[in-house]
């Protein structure tokens, strides 16, 4: 991180209010915060005084106050102008590093592809992280010649064309004028300046990799929008059952990355000005539509109606028209207006949602062992943001809410987790 030019800038403003990005000499002092007194459950620290001859029971409440640190540091002060954008917090009485960075000094690919360049496998001090992307379809044999081809080529042409043209025509209406209708879930302007709280979902990777097979071609986001599907329809059952009308929608906001190499990056081929994996912010958006509805018999229903809609996002060209939109508003008009549409989308949907890969075995950081890995947002109007990342064998959904508006997480995490392991479920009694 001190060796890469975008961690030691300053952002300046001239006298016009053009912002650039100028060299500056890092004082590592400033970045790195140590804490070493114990966080309560609710996230304030503990007087070394009042520790004594009391008894934790450390991994529930590591997890517990630590959540709840971060969840006030995303509502607390702003990342200091004064010094470039990032700090590093450790808190040694519970085994913890807290790395809070600017989105403007990357995306999740960007700033896990770093982190992972720091790191080595637990079993060999030498070697990098293993980190594959997933396949996300399987071979479908030799490719179709003649009329056969022409016609299938056409067909796909079409669908991408259709597509293209329905979903860019929704992302632009609900970035200024189409809004969800409210729920109990239901962000707004100004929300992301409420009190946070923060829980983990915990999902084994098994379990995800059964429940795909029970569709055809089915991937671990299609599962895990599947899952989104059916907890939030669990919690929403649970808050307001005789409220929600059947088929009620609440739209998701996803972040798709548009570097032609999926999954993360090599930081020497990142850095480099004329590389398509590219430092900075490479990924566009896509609208996820989830539908209010009652639990039924089959719990696989949520995977199959996942499964159509992200096809049929992956058939458009929605992720590249968000992104190419932002970057022109960005160069025509500022910064300014381009998080205006950002803003004005987000207040206007009900969630966002990313899910990342990480290592496939345990790692280590400065020889360390790193017992759990996750990543989470903040500053967003939306009352409920979740953020998956899979790391040895375990996915770790962080769910960051406003808890003024969802009072009890803890439920909406357990509404995820039961989604899960019941289609695990359904899949094993189809086979």
């Amino acid at each position: 991180m001190a060796q890469h030019p975008r961690f030691c800038s300053l952002l300046v403003r001239d006298e016009n209010g053009f912002e650039s990005w100028r060299r500056t000499r890092l004082n590592i002092d400033q970045h790195v915060i140590v804490f070493n007194n114990r966080l309560d459950r609710s996230g304030k620290f503990i007087d070394g005084t009042e520790t004594q001859g009391r008894s934790f029971n450390e991994g529930d409440d590591d997890e517990v106050a630590v959540n709840q640190y971060v969840a006030d540091l995303s509502v607390s002060s702003p990342l200091s102008t004064d010094k470039p954008l990032w700090e590093l917090h450790l808190l040694t009485a519970h085994k913890c590093a807290v790395f809070r960075i600017h989105h403007a000094l990357g995306d999740g690919i960007s700033l896990m592809s770093i982190l992972m360049a720091s790191c080595r496998k637990a079993s060999d001090e030498n070697a990098l992280p293993m980190m594959l992307p997933e396949k996300t379809r399987e071979s479908k044999g030799e490719k179709r010649k003649g009329m056969f081809w022409f016609l299938g080529a056409l067909w796909e042409f079409s669908k991408i064309a259709w597509f293209t043209l329905v979903f860019v025509m929704e992302f632009i209406l609900r970035g200024f004028l189409v809004s969800d209708r409210k729920t109990v879930i239901s962000g707004g302007d100004g929300v992301e300046l409420w009190p946070r709280k923060m829980v983990t979902a915990t999902f084994l990777l098994e379990d995800m990799k059964e429940v795909k097979k029970a569709i055809p071609n089915a991937t671990i986001n299609d599962v895990l929008f599947g899952v989104v599907s059916s907890g939030l329809s669990r919690y929403l059952d649970h808050r307001s059952p005789n409220a929600m009308d059947e088929g009620r929608r609440m739209t998701g906001v996803a972040m798709v990355n548009l570097r032609s190499k999926p999954g993360l990056q090599e930081i020497s081929k990142l850095m480099k000005d004329n590389s398509e994996a590219r430092w900075g912010n490479r990924f566009g958006v896509i609208l996820l539509p989830v539908f209010y509805d009652k639990a039924g018999n089959d719990p696989l229903k949520y995977l199959k109606r996942a499964k159509t809609m992200v096809d049929r996002k992956k058939s458009s060209l929605e992720a590249y028209f968000s992104y190419r939109i932002g970057d022109l508003l960005m160069t025509l008009l500022g910064s300014k207006y381009a998080c205006l549409l950002n803003y004005r989308l987000l207040c206007n949907t009900t969630f966002t949602i990313s899910n990342l890969m990480g290592p496939l075995e345990e790692i280590t950081l400065a020889g360390n062992p790193i017992s759990s890995i996750k990543v989470t947002t903040s500053s967003l109007p939306q009352a409920i943001t979740m953020h998956m990342l899979s790391y040895a064998g375990r996915a770790e959904m962080q769910i960051l809410v406003a808890k003024d508006i969802i009072p009890d997480p803890e439920i909406l995490a357990k509404c995820f987790e039961d989604a899960l392991l019941e289609m695990k479920m359904a899949a094993i009694a189809g086979q």
